[in-house]
């Protein structure tokens, strides 16, 4: 993806979450790797979303849904008033159960663009340590969070300096190794997690998106 388009789609994303309903509570929009570290191209751009529990559902609305569409937990883990609106982005997992990240990138995400989305409900700082230290326990390399991220949006507010800053390719970040280094991962490991980060991503086409509780 060249750069400026995405920048552009990170703004779009980015004005889609400030001014449009969305199907759960979000609190922080994050951009991490290529994007952040000022490349171009963008071999995939990759966003972060910290999405809050549903507590203003309506649970009453799930059986009309689980017979309009098929799909439960609509009211529960999803906005009715959203699935209104958006239907055509309702998206269920394996259990047919309304999916929070495959709604929220199916709303966000075009399907033909290099993009990630990754979802929680832990800040993208508290997840990167976290899945840092699964990956270590399970030598699973690949599900490393890269860490070198920039935050453009958190609790209704966006940063138009960090914006800014990315958009002119201000920011200075370590390489990927250095970076694993600082979390406290032993120095003859990172060039490894590295390389299996990098290999993952490379595998990857297309719109993607992975939910993740902490």
């Amino acid at each position: 993806m060249d750069r400026d388009d995405a920048i552009e789609r990170v703004e779009e994303i980015l004005r889609t979450v400030e001014t449009e309903t969305m199907p759960v509570p979000v609190r922080e929009l994050w951009v991490y790797g290529d994007v952040a570290l000022g490349l171009d191209p963008v071999e995939r751009l990759d966003v972060y979303v910290t999405k809050d529990i549903l507590l203003d559902g309506d649970a009453d609305r799930e059986s009309e849904f689980r017979r309009s569409h098929g799909v439960e937990g609509v009211g529960k883990t999803v906005r009715a008033e959203w699935a209104d609106d958006h239907s055509e982005h309702i998206r269920a997992n394996d259990s047919g159960h309304a999916a929070p990240e495959k709604c929220l990138a199916a709303h966000l995400l075009p399907d033909d663009e290099p993009v990630h989305l990754e979802v929680c409900n832990s800040s993208f700082e508290d997840n990167v340590t976290q899945r840092l230290r699964g990956a270590i326990a399970r030598e699973a390399y690949e599900q490393i969070l890269d860490p070198r991220g920039v935050c453009l949006w958190v609790d209704g507010e966006r940063s138009d300096e960090a914006l800014g800053k990315l958009r002119e390719s201000e920011l200075a970040f370590p390489t990927l190794p250095d970076a694993l280094e600082m979390l406290g991962m032993d120095a003859d490991r990172t060039d490894t997690a590295a390389e299996a980060v990098e290999s993952y991503r490379k595998r990857q086409e297309g719109a993607t998106v992975r939910g993740d509780v902490v």
